[in-house]
């Protein structure tokens, strides 16, 4: 069923409670009974709801879900979902399964308490039928609450869940406006959507990983991942207290180049890291939003074709739209306290000084680096090859502009910046580029600059050159 007239929050509510059809059962933790809150003020609720429940002491959740390890996390979550759901089926399936599309709706919230101010967010999920007598079908989600009073968080998070009900019966045809939908009726900057799943035999072609890139596409989040099984994770859980050696890059093929600039970062990082550190670093390929537009748009198969290429590499990958370095620099910081080595060419080192990239910020340039290595954050620059000068150019003979130069040995001293090998120079030679023209010229020999368990992914991606 489609739906296109955008609603208010009580107005989508009564849509439901007026669908004879959908009956479910509502348990939030955390943050009040907002969303279930919303159908009964909306009127007409007795024909939706079933039963409310909000399990706030520890026994009494333990009792009804299990014991957990974390009360707000995706397990707790899903212990709630199917639950909720199995109890519902089994007592009102008989009566009214054959013309009821039965769904449970549960949350578990961390939201402001009385002197907190720590992070604040929940993870929310529907689990529901597509059809009477169904298999059901779930939808999984993880928001961060950015507003910092308690009053305005539930708020927030009631109409987030909301929209994720009425998404999930009536705009699960289109992604963009699934995604788009889940942030209707809040204002901007109130809350952030970090990960999005569809599980279930009814969503067996729903690619997940479209689902991280719709995220970040229509700016409810920053960033988004998927681990080297294409499983869309969170990022609080999956870089938890672990250092970081991010690689930014189009991998417009991917390269043995870029093979090569992990692992030589890898070789200096062990240095800097202790053997117990480097055990939990956690390596992650990022691709900037801005390099995966064709004619204006993003090509969506062109970017499943990266994706697969590099975790035929065995790379988790994270999609951003922070082309600036600081940017994403303080995204990584919100989630470990750890050392994060960011891996980048001389090119992209000498983008970092100009004034285009630090064009809003009142510092300029030395805000923008000031940003930057806030943290423990540190440049593994990979040499490049100057054909004209036959120069090896790496971070320690880097020339900065002239007024900075200063400044850039200052970073060099103090180790903020460091200058990793190359392991077989002639990888220098073949860059992204001049493979991507060598492909699209048809001519021989581009195979061997790809590494061979990518090999046939990057050829089904330029099967259409």
């Amino acid at each position: 069923m489609s739906k296109t007239k955008i609603q208010n929050t009580y107005q989508k509510a009564l849509d439901i409670n007026l669908d004879a059809e959908k009956y479910g059962v509502f348990a939030e933790i955390g943050a009040g009974q907002e969303t279930a809150n919303c159908f009964f003020r909306a009127s007409g609720s007795a024909g939706t709801v079933a039963k409310t429940i909000s399990a706030y002491d520890m026994t009494m959740s333990d009792a009804l879900y299990g014991k957990a390890n974390r009360y707000v996390s995706e397990s707790r979550l899903q212990a709630m979902l199917k639950y909720e759901y199995d109890l519902l089926d089994q007592r009102l399936a008989p009566a009214r399964g054959s013309k009821t599309t039965f769904f449970s709706f549960c949350n578990t919230v961390r939201a402001r308490g009385y002197k907190d101010q720590g992070e604040c967010h929940g993870w929310l999920g529907v689990r529901f039928q597509l059809k009477p007598q169904g298999a059901p079908c779930e939808i999984v989600l993880h928001v961060r609450l950015l507003d910092e009073t308690n009053a305005d968080q539930m708020e927030a998070l009631g109409a987030v869940g909301v929209n994720l009900i009425y998404a999930a019966f009536y705009y699960r045809d289109s992604l963009q406006k699934f995604v788009e939908s889940l942030a209707e009726n809040i204002v901007s900057g109130r809350v952030e959507v970090d990960m999005l799943r569809f599980s279930g035999q009814g969503f067996r072609y729903v690619d997940n990983r479209l689902c991280a890139l719709q995220l970040v596409q229509s700016g409810l989040t920053d960033a988004a991942m998927f681990n080297e099984d294409g499983e869309v994770v969170q990022a609080a859980d999956a870089l938890y207290k672990r250092p970081i050696m991010l690689l930014r890059g189009s991998f417009n093929p991917v390269l043995k180049l870029h093979l090569d600039m992990i692992e030589q970062s890898r070789a200096v990082y062990s240095n800097v890291l202790t053997n117990e550190q480097m055990d939990r670093s956690m390596e992650l390929c990022e691709i900037s939003t801005n390099n995966l537009l064709r004619d204006g748009s993003v090509d969506h198969e062109d970017f499943i074709n990266r994706a697969d290429a590099l975790q035929a590499l065995g790379k988790t990958v994270l999609i951003s739209r922070s082309a600036e370095f600081h940017r994403i620099a303080t995204y990584l910081s919100r989630y470990t306290a750890e050392p994060i080595a960011i891996i980048l060419s001389i090119g992209l080192l000498n983008e970092l000084f100009k004034e285009k990239w630090s064009a809003n910020l009142p510092g300029g340039i030395l805000e923008s680096f000031g940003r930057l290595f806030k943290n423990r954050v540190q440049l593994f620059v990979y040499p490049w090859h100057n054909s004209q000068s036959k120069e090896l150019v790496t971070a320690s003979n880097f020339k900065a502009p002239e007024k900075w130069q200063h400044f850039y040995q200052h970073l060099i001293e103090n180790e903020r910046i460091h200058a990793i090998g190359v392991g077989n120079p002639a990888l220098l030679s073949m860059t992204g580029r001049k493979t991507l023209k060598l492909i699209e010229t048809g001519a021989a020999g581009w195979e061997e600059w790809v590494p061979q368990e990518a090999l046939e992914m990057v050829k089904r991606q330029y099967k259409r050159l």
